[in-house]
């Protein structure tokens, strides 16, 4: 299928937003090339403020925006969003239960070249104990367009994760984005394969090479991972009885942690969780998806043993 940027999706829907709501306002921490949200600066430039290499100070000024009745987006890279810029999100934006949508681009090993110190892997580990944050991760470009015009219509924090790079179209046209609700790409009983962002295309691949084994995997995306769709999670477990989560984020804090915490309470199930475990390298994005094992093959070989044991 096409590939689609993700980052591009947003620029774009921002700018739809912002011509149909003059009460959006747009921060950007000197990365608004490499964010899109330069196409919301140069045509809304009087709603558009540039805060430089100062991220700490362009979320306290966007909570502070916020708090006069705006609707506010801060953009920047994950490592910095989430990473350099985490007591401001939490006590500027969270505490104040702030109407700020911090939306991070450039996350986890599809960053690719630019090495481990900016290949944040620990984001959603830091955003999802946060009271009052919400957490979407899209999986295509479609769903990211209407993950921010969802953010943009509602109050409170958000933060929503892209990547680097462009991802197949996994949604059509007829596609609608509900909130605290997970999507069933394909239908499986034999097993589960829960995935976020850009591993839901590689999950799609893993379940069409299991059936070549004659195993039903279904396909789910969690896109909202705050608050998770336990319903659907402890559904699609029980009928299976194992599971497996994939993401490009650390196996700590992350989908993995979350689905493992509704089902350890609700439906104790076989669960292999697929992630990181260390910082990255500079590499090529798919030669470092190889390198640290987040390919549709392993998640086929996991499927396998777990469906022996």
């Amino acid at each position: 299928m096409a590939k689609e940027s993700l980052r591009g999706a947003y620029g774009k829907t921002l700018l739809r937003l912002g011509r149909e709501n003059e009460n959006i306002v747009v921060l950007d921490a000197d990365l608004a090339k490499s964010t899109k949200t330069l196409t919301f600066g140069k045509e809304i430039s009087h709603r558009f403020i540039d805060m430089g290499l100062s991220e700490q100070d362009m979320v306290s000024t966007a909570a502070g925006i916020s708090l006069t009745g705006k609707t506010v987006f801060a953009s920047s890279f994950c490592v910095f969003l989430a990473g350099r810029v985490y007591d401001q999100v939490r006590q500027s934006v969270c505490y104040n239960n702030a109407n700020v949508k911090l939306v991070g681009t450039h996350s986890g090993l599809g960053v690719g070249e630019d090495g481990a110190t900016h290949q944040m892997l620990e984001d959603l580990a830091l955003m999802r104990p946060l009271p009052n944050m919400k957490i979407i991760v899209p999986a295509d470009a479609v769903e990211t367009a209407q993950a921010v015009e969802y953010a943009a219509a509602q109050p409170g924090p958000f933060f929503i994760r892209l990547i680097r790079g462009s991802l197949e179209t996994v949604y059509g046209d007829d596609y609608k984005f509900e909130f605290g609700r997970a999507s069933a790409l394909r239908p499986g009983k034999d097993i589960v394969i829960f995935a976020i962002g850009a591993m839901v295309e590689k999950a799609l691949e893993a379940a069409r090479l299991l059936e070549r084994d004659s195993i039903d995997a279904a396909v789910i995306n969690p896109a909202t991972l705050k608050p998770l769709d336990k319903e659907t999670v402890v559904e699609y477990a029980g009928k299976a009885g194992a599971v497996i989560t994939v993401e490009d984020h650390s196996i700590y804090g992350g989908l993995g942690s979350a689905i493992a915490e509704c089902l350890s309470q609700a439906c104790p199930t076989k669960m292999k969780i697929i992630g990181t475990e260390t910082f990255g390298r500079s590499g090529g994005v798919e030669d470092l998806y190889k390198h640290y094992k987040l390919t549709a093959q392993r998640m086929v070989e996991e499927a396998r043993l777990l469906l022996t044991k």
